[in-house]
């Protein structure tokens, strides 16, 4: 059974930092798309960013030059650094994790699986 668990979010003032965390149990990342989302109330699920299954990756334009997604094989575990954070990035952060490559050229992650969600709160 694939489990994902995020950690890391909470509130903080924009400019500052935060890094989250995705641990994953019964899966390994490095195979398949794996990344993360955000998703606000009101609103749809919106990808943030992914490393495919040929390593390539997409981050959003939105947070372009201060987000960082990188990946820990030691620790099993996907990781978002978020610098300058500002008030729009608010929301729910999942990680994704997929189970197949997609069959046709895919940004984004088809989302196999998901995590439970950490809420990332910035302040102005």
């Amino acid at each position: 059974q694939v489990q994902l668990v995020e950690s890391g979010g909470g509130s903080v003032q924009a400019g500052e930092s935060l890094t989250l965390s995705c641990a994953a149990s019964g899966y390994t990342f490095g195979a398949y798309c794996r990344g993360w989302y955000r998703q606000v109330p009101g609103k749809e699920r919106e990808g943030i960013a992914v490393i495919d299954s040929n390593g390539r990756i997409t981050v959003a334009t939105s947070v372009k030059g201060r987000f960082t997604i990188s990946q820990d094989n030691a620790a099993n575990t996907l990781v978002l650094q978020m610098n300058d954070l500002k008030p729009e990035d608010t929301g729910m952060y999942y990680c994704a994790a997929d189970s197949r490559r997609p069959f046709a050229f895919a940004t984004w992650c088809l989302g196999s699986h998901w995590g439970q969600g950490t809420q990332v709160t910035v302040s102005s």
